[in-house]
């Protein structure tokens, strides 16, 4: 957990330069400006005022939009702009896929433009 949470400002900064990437489809282009205005929002599913569980939506939103990332972007597109090694870019995807496993691959195929797949 402690390791998550010191790759989360490597995550948005990877986060932000893909959205700037003219490799990156522009599906997940809009997934990452649809995330980055729904965490910005006032208005959650679950109200953040709520202890502990008022950030639940937020970071399960998050780990969806990371889980497409890793897996339908090209890796060396990836790997540009990842500040970290590699393996630690694999240890965030693994997170982030089993927070977001319940998501069906369609889903994800659907909004991040059916590009690159991980191989299982």
């Amino acid at each position: 957990m402690k390791e998550l949470f010191f790759a989360l400002p490597r995550l948005a900064r990877m986060l932000v330069s893909l959205s700037h990437d003219r490799d990156v489809p522009t599906s997940a282009k809009i997934a990452l400006a649809g995330l980055a205005v729904y965490l910005v929002s006032p208005v959650d599913l679950i109200p953040d005022f709520i202890p502990l569980v008022g950030y639940l939506d937020d970071l399960i939103l998050a780990a969806i939009v990371v889980d497409g990332v890793v897996n339908y972007i090209e890796r060396p597109v990836l790997l540009r702009y990842w500040p970290g090694s590699p393996t630690s870019l694999d240890r965030v995807a693994a997170v982030s896929g089993r927070v977001a496993r319940w998501v069906p691959a369609r889903v994800k195929e659907r909004i991040f433009g059916g590009g690159r797949k991980r191989a299982a």
